[in-house]
């Protein structure tokens, strides 16, 4: 009797892990064809941009938010997904399912960076930017600051970037501190 009810355990858990792998697999496709989305979004952006049609930048500058939010969303499903699929094992009470996949992706979004890599947020906005202001900076974006030390120290700017003077010549020279 115990190795019927050993055997039926294991085809429960292949039969769970299955079934995620599946649903995992099908999860990653939507997450793939988010990203090609985005990229599409922002190249159709950068056209409208070029025949300054704004408002229609701005509404996909929106579509890309909602689209980001949903790339998150299927990547923390996919998470749970895989977790459940490894980790489950048959109890004597009927499993919540719902419930271990709702935990589970409560831990993912728990363990998750808030800043997406490679933000696509960003790409688009700069790509957008770029199309009337290569070269310029972004809005809230700064360049690095300036380093200037003292003639008895390392000197890594021998020249004023503003007066051009040689750093020697300044009467009073400023530092941006920190």
């Amino acid at each position: 009797m115990a190795s019927t009810s050993a055997s039926r355990h294991d085809a429960v858990t292949g039969r769970i892990r299955n079934a995620a792998t599946t649903l995992y697999n099908d999860n990653n496709t939507v997450i793939g064809e988010i990203r090609r989305a985005l990229g599409m979004i922002k190249e159709i952006a950068v056209d409208l941009e070029k025949d300054n049609q704004s408002q229609m930048v701005k509404e996909l500058e929106d579509a890309t938010i909602q689209l980001m939010e949903a790339f998150g969303d299927c990547t923390h499903h996919s998470a749970a997904i895989q977790s459940v699929g490894n980790t489950y094992q048959p109890g004597t009470e009927l499993t919540d399912f719902k419930k271990l996949l709702v935990d589970e992706d409560a831990k993912s979004r728990a363990a998750s960076s808030s800043v997406p890599p490679n933000d696509p947020l960003h790409k688009f906005r700069e790509a957008v930017w770029n199309v009337h202001h290569a070269g310029e900076l972004m809005p809230g974006e700064e360049q690095e600051d300036i380093v200037m030390t003292s003639t008895q120290s390392n000197i890594l700017n021998i020249s004023c970037p503003l007066s051009g003077k040689p750093i020697t010549e300044l009467a009073e020279p400023v530092r941006r501190l920190p």
